[in-house]
């Protein structure tokens, strides 16, 4: 069967996803059944200040049973090469240049979300920083181009109250998912809307702090939630904790397929392949790469589709063992018969 590349894959030609897995499920794959290539564009602040106008990148769609995934994103910013503690800055350089990922000011990193349908429900993996953070803000355009307004957002869960995954719940300062359940971990709740975890926070996590009041203030129908659990049929929450208190990841599975979002567990050039290689923003370092050495190794074994946050734009790929070292696979795509 004739492979496709990722330029390819971004000019809209109808495609097929080829297998996936995840733990505890069967070992089939779901189906690519669309890319969306109407674009649009938002003027977005830069961290300077600065507005720059911000392409929509187009929009991939996936079978999960009878739910449709669709990867969204609200931007990108570049990440400075002294964030990521446990290698030097000119060795996550290299490493990025030898992966495409470098850019003058640092690696490359997309801001992705995950739109979950099955016919009756829209439910959002988290919401982007909103312009808070690099050359974001267009996700509220992407919605648009699939004719979907954030007043018909059913449910929103927020992976962890960091800015660029919460940001667009209170841009302009309301509520902008006026219908949406909110469902949060509630240690990352605790923590983030603690005075005392505030004042003794660096400058770089207070713009979290301040958000977190915000979202608590603005939504009403917030859920604080515990544990690993099913919020509804074939959706549930996954504990990824480490790289905030209530870092939670997102199970969605149906008719033998399977997906998990994993958020912040992974990130560009350094993950999967050294888990001593932590980013500036990670809340417990020794925790994140406890998780990361139970979930990697697991997440190999099974084959699962994983999507992440911030790796290249649509974030579907597999953790892969090769010959002893974890490396991050793209989803392979290929033609539909």
């Amino acid at each position: 069967m004739p492979q496709l590349s990722r330029r390819a894959f971004a000019s809209a030609l109808p495609l097929g996803l080829v297998g996936s897995g995840l733990f505890g499920g069967s070992l089939f794959g779901g189906g690519l059944i669309a890319g969306s290539s109407a674009p649009a564009s938002a003027a977005a602040p830069q961290v300077g200040g600065a507005t720059t106008p911000v392409s929509v990148t187009p929009s991939a769609q996936i079978r999960i049973g009878r739910f449709t995934v669709t990867a969204l994103t609200d931007g990108y910013a570049d990440m400075p090469y002294t964030y990521f503690p446990g290698r030097s800055a000119a060795e996550v350089e290299q490493a990025a240049r030898a992966q495409f990922t470098a850019r003058p000011s640092g690696v490359r990193f997309l801001f992705n979300q995950y739109l979950i349908e099955d016919g009756e429900h829209r439910l959002l993996i988290d919401a982007g920083p909103a312009g808070s953070i690099g050359k974001t803000g267009a996700l509220p355009e992407a919605l648009d181009a699939l004719g979907v307004k954030r007043d018909q957002i059913d449910a929103v869960i927020v992976t962890h109250m960091h800015q660029d995954h919460m940001g667009g719940l209170i841009a302009g300062g309301k509520n902008n998912y006026p219908n949406a359940e909110l469902y949060i971990d509630r240690r990352d709740v605790t923590h983030w809307t603690d005075p005392a975890k505030r004042n003794g926070a660096p400058d770089y996590l207070q713009t979290s702090f301040r958000m977190a009041d915000e979202v608590v203030r603005l939504y009403p129908k917030l859920q604080a939630i515990d544990g690993e659990r099913e919020i509804a049929r074939g959706i549930s929450i996954v504990d990824l904790t480490g790289h905030t208190p209530g870092h939670i990841g997102v199970r969605i599975e149906d008719g033998g397929q399977s997906l998990i979002m994993v958020s912040d567990m992974i990130f560009p050039v350094v993950h999967p392949g050294a888990t001593d290689v932590f980013f500036l923003f990670e809340q417990d370092r020794a925790a994140a790469k406890a998780m990361r050495d139970r979930f990697l190794p697991r997440a190999a074994s099974e084959g699962a589709l994983i999507a992440a946050t911030h790796m290249p734009f649509p974030g579907l790929g597999r953790i892969v063992n090769d010959r002893g070292e974890m490396r991050w696979q793209v989803a392979d795509w290929a033609l539909q018969d």
